[in-house]
């Protein structure tokens, strides 16, 4: 079943409009949660809104939101009051602009989004949007309101449809300076720089994120599958930290240690887990066995030979 928009509304270049859907193009459904217990019960944690004072519960009707002017002071701010105040951009994504995909710093990048055209209408409309920012080879900037506050979003054609990516203010933006400024100015020599640009030529390729595993992902699937195995956990024991302290030395043996890897470049190469669903490599419940399983147990037909 595909995902729920996220918003529904309008996407607008000057007098061209077409309704379009936002969904989200990323997702954390996949990876382990755990939930909270009671260590003496095993019964989970619940969690009530209470009054800070009193201790009492209090039913959502009675919540309000509220800005804190002064410790214990609050100015009230209602739903309706809310409402009110609402933008066009609540229905709209209105551009504003086209910029160059390299003038926009990462740092304002949050997360990316799907967008399609809603329902049998506007396609076309759509398609015009589409390729008006594929030919100028450029980002459209608009805005759109997402749980109740505006966002700057940055739209890009993907295939048939667009991505947008929303992006942050600049008061959201830390300034680099408080982090940079104490670092020390050193001086790198030529055959440091040379050693060091060796190893990267060593190391370079083409970024695929079919590469990536999730090592830790895998180790809690690997922890939860042991304990529910009955099998004692045996800490691993931790690396021991190095200190160097001849640099130029220390990129001699980088440049020895990348290159033996590629003697074994032609080996054959472990089986990667699958990246979706990975779930599944949890052990099935004891009693029921997954659909999977079950379909592997099913007698095999009996091969049919190929005529030649």
């Amino acid at each position: 079943m595909a995902p729920r928009a996220n918003w529904k509304g309008f996407l607008r270049l000057s007098l061209v409009t077409c309704p379009v859907a936002l969904y989200p193009a990323t997702s954390e459904s996949e990876k382990i949660s755990f939930n909270q217990l009671n260590r003496q019960t095993g019964h989970r944690i619940k969690y009530l809104k209470v009054d800070a004072d009193t201790g009492d519960e209090v039913p959502n009707e009675d919540i309000v939101k509220g800005y804190e002017l002064d410790k214990g002071q609050y100015i009230e701010v209602s739903k309706e009051e809310l409402e009110e105040i609402a933008l066009e951009s609540t229905r709209t994504i209105e551009i504003d602009e086209f910029v160059d995909k390299s003038e926009i710093d990462p740092r304002y990048l949050i997360r990316p989004y799907y967008i399609r055209p809603d329902g049998k209408v506007g396609h076309d409309a759509f398609a015009v949007i589409r390729e008006t920012i594929h030919e100028m080879n450029k980002v459209a900037i608009g805005r759109v309101v997402l749980t109740n506050r505006e966002h700057i979003i940055a739209l890009e054609p993907m295939d048939k449809g667009l991505v947008g990516t929303l992006l942050r203010y600049p008061y959201e933006v830390r300034s680099e300076a408080e982090y940079f400024d104490e670092i020390q100015d050193v001086k790198v020599t030529k055959d440091m720089l040379d050693l060091a640009k060796h190893i990267m030529d060593q190391k370079a390729g083409r970024f695929d994120p079919e590469k990536f595993e999730d090592h830790y992902e895998t180790a809690l699937i690997d922890l939860i599958n042991q304990k529910r195995a009955g099998k004692s956990i045996t800490p691993k024991s931790k690396p021991a930290a190095t200190n160097v302290v001849d640099l130029m030395e220390a990129l001699r043996r980088s440049v020895g240690k990348e290159a033996a890897p590629a003697k074994t470049a032609n080996l054959p190469k472990k089986p990667r887990k699958a990246a979706a669903g990975h779930k599944e490599m949890l052990m099935p419940i004891e009693g029921k066995k997954p659909a999977k399983e079950a379909a592997a147990k099913k007698p095999a037909a009996k091969p049919q030979r190929k005529s030649a």
